[in-house]
């Protein structure tokens, strides 16, 4: 007859290896959230440089009470354009964590500001489908397109908040990285 021994974990064994997955799972999420962040933002940088981007973009330009005087200076492609090479290098500034704190704070900081000016588009533009009653529910363009930059708001925030203490920490001691 053979004596099966059964594995019994305390508590506290059963919560440190909890803690061990956990902890593991959070810093696979903080290198998810932050570069695919950038990848998202410099994605649709890059998507800036094309026609269809720069016609995508116009009704909601044209209609925002914050943005609509810039058509006055740049054409539609120009404006893109220089939306473009914004977004791609604060993409870049995200990334560059490992190398710089700093740089990945404006970065981030940056991100959080244009995702709270494009969230004011849901206001300006003409979005609520009116098939289906008006408010609350959104047309897929520019609505529902838009609805998915109050996600990527809280990515940006998230990733501020994390680099801030670092890069505050390396002004104190005078860094300049």
């Amino acid at each position: 007859m053979s004596v099966t021994k059964e594995r019994v974990r305390s508590p506290a064994a059963t919560s440190a290896v909890a803690m061990d997955q956990s902890n593991g799972v959070q810093v696979a999420a903080a290198y998810l959230l932050r570069y695919g962040l950038g990848l998202v933002i410099a994605w649709i940088g890059f998507m800036k440089f094309t026609a269809y981007e720069a016609a995508g973009i116009q009704p909601l330009v044209a209609h925002s009470p914050l943005m609509s005087w810039v058509y006055a200076i740049f054409s539609e492609r120009a404006f893109s354009a220089l939306l473009g090479v914004a977004e791609v290098a604060i993409a870049a500034m995200i990334c560059l964590r490992s190398l710089s704190a700093k740089v990945s704070a404006i970065g981030s900081g940056l991100a959080a500001m244009m995702f709270l000016t494009t969230l004011t588009f849901l206001f300006s533009t003409p979005g609520w489908e009116p098939s289906l009653g008006g408010f609350p529910a959104l047309s897929a363009l520019p609505g529902q397109f838009l609805l998915k930059d109050l996600v990527l708001l809280a990515a940006a925030l998230w990733s501020l908040g994390e680099v801030l203490p670092e890069a505050l920490q390396g002004e104190a001691n005078g860094d300049h990285d």
